[in-house]
């Protein structure tokens, strides 16, 4: 086609193509449900724009010249692409290829994303995951660039241009070696946890001070860290060969063997976990399953 094309609308080429199947303008306007007069005008433009006849008048109706038998085709599969990309959006994800890019912290890769990668091999085997850090200075532009399409976080950290919902409310536990001598306790005391030597997650990394010694400064008292770590995956093996004590979110301590998990002796605020997404996928019907999957398995993965 020519690039008079470039400023035909739709609908004259409905009409363009409608006439080629009906070879009368009085058939193709009840089948278009317009009046005659409508599809004679959409006829004059039609010829205008391809700078051709287009139809003659016969005995009975009217003759495509050469240039509409020519344009027949071209029309039909154009309309049927657009067809296609009207009609409502369909997503197999037994059979999908797409990848999602999540951005989470190592607990939340823990807590969330490893339940979730189990469910999705089972329900949608060929969507790829890829995982990346957490950046908050950096998020909203790797949103806006398609880099990151869901983003766990809390509250406090999400930027308020952002879909949210709610995932959970994390509490802290107590984690301790089997093999510590306070592992058969019921419950610390607070002066035995003070007591002990402690290790914590810090995610700078070298801080020595966190959330719990803040619930502690509040009731007057202090404890000893000897280790501040800037990942929870590490944490675990640490404690199982170690006398040390740490709190942890108790998510991380699903499946933990080798260890005993204890309630604090002090009350210790929790955190929210949520879901943040992009306007951009927000009505993606892929996005969309994949969002209401991260949700039921944070709803299932409970301790």
């Amino acid at each position: 086609m020519n690039n008079y094309l470039l400023n035909v609308d739709l609908n004259l080429l409905k009409a363009l193509d409608v006439l080629l199947d009906e070879r009368s303008v009085t058939r193709a306007a009840e089948r278009l449900c317009l009046t005659q007069p409508a599809v004679s005008g959409m006829l004059t433009r039609l010829r205008e724009s391809f700078d051709d006849p287009l139809f003659i008048r016969a005995q009975r109706g009217i003759l495509p010249t050469l240039r509409a038998l020519e344009l027949a085709g071209p029309v039909k599969a154009i309309l049927a692409e657009v067809g296609e990309l009207l009609q409502p959006q369909q997503f197999d994800p037994a059979l999908s290829q797409m990848t999602l890019h999540v951005a989470a912290t190592d607990y939340a890769l823990s807590a969330v994303i490893v339940p979730f990668i189990a469910h999705l091999r089972r329900e949608a085997p060929g969507i790829r995951v890829a995982v990346v850090p957490v950046n908050s200075e950096t998020l909203s532009g790797q949103f806006e660039h398609g880099e990151v399409d869901v983003a766990l976080l809390t509250p406090e950290t999400t930027p308020t241009t952002l879909h949210t919902r709610q995932l959970f409310d994390e509490e802290y536990i107590c984690l301790l070696s089997e093999n510590h001598p306070l592992a058969g306790s019921p419950t610390l005391s607070l002066d035995e946890f003070c007591a002990q030597d402690h290790a914590l997650v810090s995610w700078p990394g070298g801080n020595f001070h966190g959330v719990t010694d803040q619930a502690l400064a509040a009731i007057g008292r202090t404890r000893r860290v000897a280790l501040s770590v800037c990942s929870f995956l590490v944490l675990p093996e640490i404690l199982r060969v170690t006398d040390l004590v740490s709190v942890v979110p108790k998510r991380l301590a699903i499946d933990t063997t080798g260890l005993v998990m204890l309630p604090p002796p002090l009350v210790i605020p929790g955190f929210s976990k949520i879901m943040a997404w992009h306007d951009r996928a927000a009505h993606h019907k892929g996005h969309e399953w994949l969002r209401e999957r991260l949700v039921s398995v944070a709803e299932t993965a409970v301790c």
